[in-house]
Formats: C-alpha cells, structure tokens, sequence
C-alpha cells in the first residue's frame, strides 16, 4: 500500500465524519442516562461544553468537503444546533435542566473550532502559493 496524500486526506475526512455524528449520539444518549446528571461540576462544565462544541464545529467543517467560508459557517451553525438540541431534550429529562449559559458555553466553543478551522484554511492557502513559487 502506497502513501499518499489523498489517502491520508480521505481517511482524516472519514474520521471527522464519524467524531461528527458521534459527538452528537454521545450527547444526547448519554446525556439522557442517570449517570450524566453532575457528571462534571461547575464551572468546570462550561470548560467542558466549549471544548466538545470546538471539536465538533472543527469535524463538521472538515467532513463537509466545504472550503473557506462555507466550512467554516457549516461547522458553527451545525455544532449550534447540536447544543441547542441538547439543551432542548434536557428541558424533558428527570434531574437535568437547560441552561442558556451552557448554549452560550456552547457557541462559544463552536466559535473556537471555527477559528481552527479558519488557521487550517489560512496554512493550506500559504503552502499552496508558496509550492506554486517552488515549482516556477
């Protein structure tokens, strides 16, 4: 098997789709289980909220295939929703409550990933012009 760019490039693409649509069943599975009711203690739960929805902006923008902009739009508005689904189906579980600070903790998050996913796009954008001048 040869290495090759395309390849590692499907695969990474193949893994943010999974840790895409994982996140998401982890959260609103699990968030629904017993256990999860003060799994983590304040203020530590914000920390928490905003390093799940940053991962999971920056595995939606990849997984999309988008570039610029539009990756980085799908990404936040998607790990968004997410949180705002969240916080909805935890209004209807025994011992869990929605909280508009943990939608805030939320976006906050999604914003983070979204400015990772706006550096990647700013490092591929400088390879590629500075492999262009190599090559000339």
């Amino acid at each position: 098997m040869v290495f090759s760019l395309v390849r590692l490039q499907r695969a990474a693409r193949w893994m943010a789709f999974l840790l895409a649509t994982a996140i998401p069943l982890a959260l609103l599975v699990g968030g629904a289980q017993p256990f999860a009711v003060g799994l983590v203690p304040a203020p530590w739960d914000k920390l928490a909220h905003m390093s799940v929805y940053a991962v999971l902006a920056c595995a939606i923008g990849f997984a999309s295939r988008r570039q610029g902009a539009s990756a980085m739009l799908i990404g936040f508005v998607g790990a968004l929703l997410v949180g705002g689904l969240d916080e909805f189906s935890q209004m209807h579980l025994p011992g869990r409550t929605a909280e508009f600070d943990d939608l805030v903790a939320d976006a906050v998050g999604a914003g983070l990933g979204t400015i990772v996913l706006a550096v990647r796009i700013q490092v591929r954008a400088w390879v590629a012009a500075h492999e262009e001048v190599e090559r000339s």
